[in-house]
């Protein structure tokens, strides 16, 4: 069977992670007998350049067209102009938008040999496995009014953190239905304590929660969830909570996995996959930025990337021992002691970008 995957690699090491995304997914096909055809299309700062548009016509068309799309990043100092009419980052909420990706997967999975990567103690770390699920198309990023201007007293700007009730019950209903997959604990994440918006995700989420007798619910205030994520990390198995918060605290999260260039993302949307067996349609990306101090210097992680294709065989394309193997072959690897420089520790085998993605498509094959 053909499966057809938009790649939009955007900016700073975006195109180098995706690049051994795909050498991952190629040798998969060679591997299980499928065929995986692969469109390129401009997003962020390369497409501002190139067209005007973080977002151009083309590159929309060519997603909807896919089967599901593989991410890179967006953004950069070159196109940092507070003042700028257009930047990198409109592309990416643009497309989340235009294709209704509205429940952002971010699983975090401490792996034992990289336990030394992160600051924390590593009895803390022991059997870490959590999921965030972060609202992705409302909130602050997307609620009007939104504005500056200028006043006889100074500059001004306003945003708006804006939900409605439909929009808060599916994705937290992702996030009931996760629980349900997993160990049964939802932790929904708010500041009702001072937000209207909050107490309304509280509410839908406690009427929801009688629909799910059998998943465990609580609901955190932000910041005590921000603390407990570091303090006792093992608490947590599925985690959902609003915008701006889950994208916060993911980050957060990164910290006990050792790297953002660890941990993958799956942003699901309204629609079906069209494939016998597959999911939602999806979008696919590390959960780290552009980076573009390293960009070129062969020195980025493309776990994360490779790890969000196998989301991506999983989730969309409903191919689990595809996306299996996938993580077992990046396993190996990481058992075999190989490490790009945001995870080496003494006595590891230091890799670059290249070379790591070539180790895992080695440890692919047959």
């Amino acid at each position: 069977m053909e499966y057809k995957i938009a790649i939009l690699g955007g900016d700073g090491i975006g195109p180098e992670v995706t690049a051994e995304a795909v050498k991952v997914l190629q040798a998969i096909g060679k591997r299980f007998g499928h065929t995986f055809s692969f469109r390129q299309g401009l997003v962020g700062g390369v497409a501002i350049d190139n067209t005007g548009s973080a977002l151009p016509p083309e590159t929309l068309r060519i997603a909807r067209e896919s089967d599901s799309v593989l991410f890179g990043a967006v953004g950069g100092p070159r196109w940092d102009d507070p003042k700028a009419p257009t930047r990198p980052e409109d592309g990416l909420l643009a497309i989340r938008k235009q294709l209704q990706l509205f429940a952002n997967l971010r699983p975090v999975k401490v792996r034992p040999l990289l336990a030394g990567a992160s600051p924390l103690k590593p009895d803390l770390l022991e059997g870490v496995d959590l999921v965030v699920v972060r609202e992705l198309t409302g909130g602050l990023y997307f609620g009007r009014p939104k504005r500056r201007w200028q006043t006889s007293r100074g500059r001004r700007a306003v945003d708006t953190l804006s939900y409605k009730e439909d929009e808060i019950a599916r994705v937290l209903r992702v996030g009931f239905e996760l629980a349900r997959g997993r160990r049964k604990r939802l932790a929904s994440v708010d500041k009702a304590n001072v937000l209207a918006s909050s107490r309304l995700w509280r509410e839908i989420a406690t009427e929801l929660s009688r629909d799910y007798p059998d998943v465990e619910l609580r609901h955190l205030l932000v910041d005590t969830c921000a603390m407990q994520l570091v303090q006792r990390p093992r608490d947590f198995d599925v985690i959902v909570t609003e915008n701006m918060f889950g994208d916060i605290l993911t980050d957060e999260a990164a910290v006990l996995a050792g790297s953002m260039g660890m941990l993958p993302s799956a942003s699901l949307g309204t629609r079906q996959g069209d494939k016998p067996g597959g999911g939602r349609f999806g979008l696919y990306e590390p959960i780290h930025g552009s980076a573009p101090d390293i960009a070129g210097k062969e020195i980025a992680n493309p776990l994360a990337a490779i790890l969000s294709a196998a989301m991506l065989l999983r989730l969309s394309l409903g191919l689990e021992r595809e996306a299996a193997a996938v993580e077992t072959s990046v396993d190996t690897v990481l058992a075999d002691g190989y490490r790009t420089p945001d995870i080496a520790s003494p006595g590891m085998k230091q890799v670059g970008t290249q070379e790591m993605g070539r180790l895992v498509v080695e440890r692919t094959r047959p």
